[in-house]
């Protein structure tokens, strides 16, 4: 009776691991919401899907957050997937290429970046202690309070507030090549004032 199990459940691995679908078998199967076809999607695609989101995010917990996400979003959109526009993978590429990115930009995920782990806080305090530099304490904010108010702006934003380049150029309402020759000119001039 053992060995009846042993060969039924070899013969089901065996079955599943060889069954191979055409992209529009695999399509149509998704969109009939059959669960082997979406097995089927997600062993042959997550590791191609993993290292597009790996060039993006490269913390291991967190870039297989945005796989299943990107899965769970392929299951509920596979309607808007057109064979005309494209092959799957190419559709797939692109989800999870956007959803890498919507995770980059989200609140939640800056937010824990912003954030330092208290172990490494505490360790970094023992062998740095007297290494810490406070910005206040060695007059880099009034060394910046100095300088041409458009330069001020921009490193108030950038560096002080942690604002992208991207959303300084939309607070100021001043072209993205604009922002990034105001801060090189910027440090030019806060670095002749330290040196």
């Amino acid at each position: 009776m053992c060995e009846n199990l042993i060969t039924i459940f070899v013969k089901t691995i065996f079955l599943y691991s060889t069954l191979m679908y055409s992209e529009d078998d695999l399509v149509t199967s998704l969109k009939n919401r059959d669960e082997k076809a979406y097995e089927y999607l997600y062993n042959n695609y997550k590791g191609a899907l993993y290292t597009v989101i790996n060039q993006f995010i490269t913390d291991y917990e967190i870039a297989n957050d945005v796989l299943q996400d990107v899965f769970v979003a392929a299951w509920s959109n596979i309607d808007k997937y057109s064979r005309e526009k494209g092959r799957l993978f190419t559709w797939l590429h692109t989800l999870a290429r956007n959803t890498a990115i919507n995770k980059l930009r989200s609140k939640e995920f800056k937010s824990s970046q912003k954030n330092d782990n208290l172990s490494d806080y505490v360790s970094n305090i023992e062998q740095k202690d007297t290494l810490q530099i406070n910005i206040n304490a060695i007059g880099l904010r009034k060394q910046v309070h100095l300088l041409r108010d458009e330069y001020k702006a921009v490193l108030e934003l950038s560096y002080f507030n942690g604002f992208t380049q991207e959303e300084v150029a939309k607070t100021l309402d001043i072209p993205l090549g604009t922002v990034k020759t105001r801060l090189r000119n910027a440090l030019i001039e806060l670095r002749k004032n330290f040196v």
